[in-house]
């Protein structure tokens, strides 16, 4: 078998290398790459060559939302055989610190993360995992599905920690990929009324046809207002914000019902903003925050394969793997027509 891997090389550029086959422990699996999700920090790494303190130093490969098969198993694994479908929670954890015992992995401070610097992703043809890090897709869940499990995961833990409940009013701050799978799963655990906010068009029309009740153009609307109007000036049980702007991270006190949450996902380019925490304080709100997601996977897999959770109609292109570089270059360009992109490794 021969494995080749797509780096990133400097920022917005790429290039394809032949690279060794994993070698496997007694408890890891190889698995053919069938399917990767191009991630918005996949792209931020692309054009920016950093998130934060994480820098890309030499050549790079990106993508840890993925799904594949599985061709070779190490000598101890159990629940896993050659020919399995699985999809991979992108975290290797060290399973020994406090965090990981308390059953919180995704805060190990000690976390091996595909496509988070130093750690290569799965944008090649072999990648090797933890078998306990690898999940089987049930026949009516496809690989493209598997893949999205990992976002899914997100929205599913947002929804989790703002404790999204029946008959509850949502506002949703972004409709990227992340925003709407928080929007299927608020709609999943009952919410009655989400509100989604953004200012591209045809990412509020997917949220739409996702199940959003109203949307809102942040470029045409006053978004204050308009949430006042849609919630006879109460705001939202639960505001949750995946935009990662300054500007949205501000508004959630203003859109929150008295005694709400606001959950924050989405990351900021400044570590520092500015938030009116004298109206939160006035409001008895909470503030939370997530980081990944944690112990969610065989939730999401069974809700996309129960039809609870349409994610399929999240994806708007797909690309094969000879053309990495011009997908991430599509997206780079094409913020108003792209929803999500995928990219078909076999």
């Amino acid at each position: 078998m021969e494995n080749r891997a797509v780096f990133m090389q400097g920022t917005n550029n790429m290039t394809f290398k032949d690279v060794e086959m994993p070698k496997l422990s007694e408890k890891d699996v190889l698995i053919k790459v069938d399917t990767v999700g191009i991630c918005g920090s996949d792209v931020h790494y692309y054009q920016h060559g950093r998130i934060g303190d994480f820098i890309v130093n030499g050549d790079f490969i990106l993508g840890h939302e993925c799904a594949g098969e599985v061709v070779e198993v190490g000598s101890e694994v159990k629940n896993l055989a050659v020919g399995d479908r699985v999809c991979l929670e992108p975290g290797k954890t060290c399973g020994k610190c406090e965090f990981c015992k308390e059953g919180k992995y995704n805060l190990c401070p000690d976390v091996e993360f595909f496509a988070t610097p130093p750690y290569h992703g799965v944008l090649q043809n072999y990648v090797k995992h933890p078998e306990d890090m690898c999940f089987k897709l049930p026949d009516n869940v496809s690989n493209m599905e598997g893949a999205l499990v990992e976002p899914l995961a997100v929205g599913l833990h947002a929804a989790s920690i703002g404790e999204v409940k029946l008959g509850d009013t949502v506002v949703i701050f972004g409709t990227g990929c992340i925003g709407l799978v928080t929007l299927l799963s608020c709609k999943a655990r009952g919410a009655s009324n989400i509100i989604v906010v953004d200012v591209l068009e045809n990412r509020l029309k997917m949220a739409e046809k996702l199940g959003a009740t109203s949307v809102i153009n942040a470029k045409e609307k006053n978004v204050i207002k308009e949430i006042e109007s849609l919630t006879d000036g109460k705001g939202a049980n639960v505001v949750i914000d995946t935009a990662g702007a300054e500007a949205t991270v501000k508004q959630t006190v203003d859109v929150v019902k008295r005694g709400g949450v606001i959950v924050l996902v989405g990351m900021t380019p400044k570590d520092e903003v500015s938030f009116n925490f004298m109206k939160l304080m006035g409001k008895e709100g909470e503030v939370r925050t997530i980081f990944r997601y944690r112990n969610l996977y065989p939730v999401a897999i069974n809700a996309i394969a129960s039809g609870s959770i349409n994610v399929k109609q999240i994806v708007s292109h797909e690309f094969d793997f000879e053309h990495t570089k011009e997908a991430f270059d599509f997206v780079v360009n094409n913020a108003s027509e792209v929803v999500k992109a995928v990219i078909k490794i076999n």
